[in-house]
């Protein structure tokens, strides 16, 4: 497939720039020297392009580039293809007697390099570490989430059909597909950044494209605790539950953080361990060597090929894993989790949406009853008391923070209602210039499930659970 096809072109004509075309004017005597064909090779200089005229030269100059370069060359290749970029460029700029200001230069260059090798105008944005979230609603508005504040940039697409270009380029390498017959879907970057895309008829306001970034660099335990959103001692008992192989499941809001917390502490299983994860978009991050990745795939053209996370869920108990982790729980695969949970595959981690401990498994007791199989509700509890052991509860608070907010036990049936036990808690001590101060704080009970860290080897002090410490405020 030639280059020119698997890269962007811009759109637009070959509108006039100022100082082009028009033939020439009294006064300058640079037109009457020149021979009639040199008046139609050699443009008046460009300068100080204005916002009228600025689309027009980018379109050329990008559209003349394209044309240039060599079909055969592999995109791959990011820095070389960036170089011979550059250097047809500047070649292109004193070939049409462009002359521009340096900052003008380096704006014009990075804006085409990014169509061409990136992502349009979101590019920059993408390169930006401190942003967290980005979300296009239609070609003109285009909002950013920082330090957990959403705000506007001034950063706009030429047109609806751009950002539709730019959404194909992120899904078309994946195999999937968005157009009026399925107007939604979810992708991801390269980088593992987590993509959702609505296109019209669906969206009214034009394609609205939703990025949730994840940091080059995966964030570490250390930066988890200076950050505030877990305590050292809380984090070293989950480091202890992680390897002793008990099962957990992270909790908590859209955009709390679940997915981070969740790759901090699978980072705590043994080198030594087989693991299988399973996602709806392949986002974890997990630093072990023997992982095996596992992405579902939604129906074809033809309504026919769709893979589901409960499929992938069954499959891989036939792949002998050590542990199972499902990047996140949202319907009936609940059951087959659960499933495998209480079938050998100890320390498996997965992630659902619910507003604390108690909904967290009355919303698998929801999903399990999806599944179709008439269980009564006694025995879908009785499972999810066997199966977990641990839920974290992540929350994001009113400053944009997210903390951890309760660590709770599942400690057994009392009749027919699941008892939990709360082991840590955060406890709000106030709010200062606009920041939720407080602090996870043990209960001062210890989990029934300690034998069992014990019995991995590892003894932790009863001060992590508060006992024997006069409790701070």
């Amino acid at each position: 497939m030639s280059l020119l096809k698997r890269i962007e072109q811009g759109q637009g004509g070959q509108g006039k720039t100022p100082g082009q075309g028009g033939g020439g004017q009294s006064g300058s005597g640079d037109s009457s020297r020149l021979s009639s064909m040199q008046a139609r090779r050699v443009s008046a200089p460009i300068t100080s392009p204005q916002a009228g005229s600025y689309f027009d030269l980018k379109t050329r100059v990008q559209n003349k580039l394209l044309a240039e370069l060599d079909p055969s060359m592999d995109i791959s290749k990011t820095d070389d293809v960036r170089k011979t970029i550059q250097d047809l460029f500047e070649q292109i700029l004193t070939e049409e007697n462009i002359v521009l200001s340096r900052p003008e230069r380096a704006r014009l260059f990075e804006q085409i390099a990014a169509e061409i090798l990136g992502f349009g105008p979101l590019q920059p944005l993408l390169e930006d570490e401190t942003i967290t979230e980005i979300m296009v609603n239609g070609a003109k508005n285009i909002y950013i989430e920082r330090k957990g504040k959403i705000h506007r940039v001034p950063v706009t697409f030429e047109n609806n059909d751009h950002v539709l270009r730019i959404i194909d380029r992120i899904v078309a390498p994946l195999g999937r597909r968005i157009d009026e017959a399925s107007p939604y879907v979810d992708a991801r970057l390269p980088d593992g950044s987590r993509v959702n895309a609505v296109i019209p008829p669906i969206s009214l306001v034009g394609p609205a494209l939703t990025i949730r970034k994840f940091s080059r660099n995966p964030i570490t335990v250390d930066q988890l605790v200076q950050f505030g959103s877990i305590t050292p001692e809380s984090l070293q008992f989950l480091k202890a539950c992680v390897e002793s192989r008990l099962n957990v499941v992270i909790s908590g809001g859209t955009g709390s953080g679940k997915t981070t917390l969740l790759n901090i502490l699978s980072s705590f299983i043994p080198a030594d361990e087989r693991i299988v994860t399973i996602e709806n978009a392949a986002e974890l991050q997990l630093r072990q060597e023997h992982v095996v990745t596992l992405e579902s795939r939604p129906p074809n053209i033809e309504n026919r090929g769709e893979i589901t996370i409960r499929q992938l869920v069954i499959n891989s108990l036939r792949m002998r894993p050590d542990r199972v982790i499902v990047g996140e729980i949202r319907d009936e695969a609940a059951l087959d989790m659960l499933q495998a949970m209480n079938t050998g595959h100890d320390g498996s981690m997965t992630t659902l949406h619910s507003n604390g401990p108690r909904d967290t498994l009355s919303r698998l007791e929801t999903m399990t009853l999806m599944a179709g199989m008439d269980l009564p509700s006694r025995a879908i509890r009785e499972q999810i008391s066997s199966a977990i052991d641990l839920i974290v509860h992540q929350s994001r608070m009113r400053d944009g923070t997210r903390k951890v907010t309760y660590i709770t036990e599942v400690s057994g049936m009392e009749g027919d209602v699941i008892t939990l036990t709360d082991l840590f808690v955060f406890e709000q001590t106030g709010i200062e210039d606009g920041r939720v101060v407080g602090r996870l704080r043990p209960t001062g009970l210890r989990p029934k499930f300690m034998d069992k860290i014990e019995g991995s080897g590892i003894h932790l002090p009863p001060s992590i659970f508060g006992i024997g410490e006069r409790r701070r405020y």
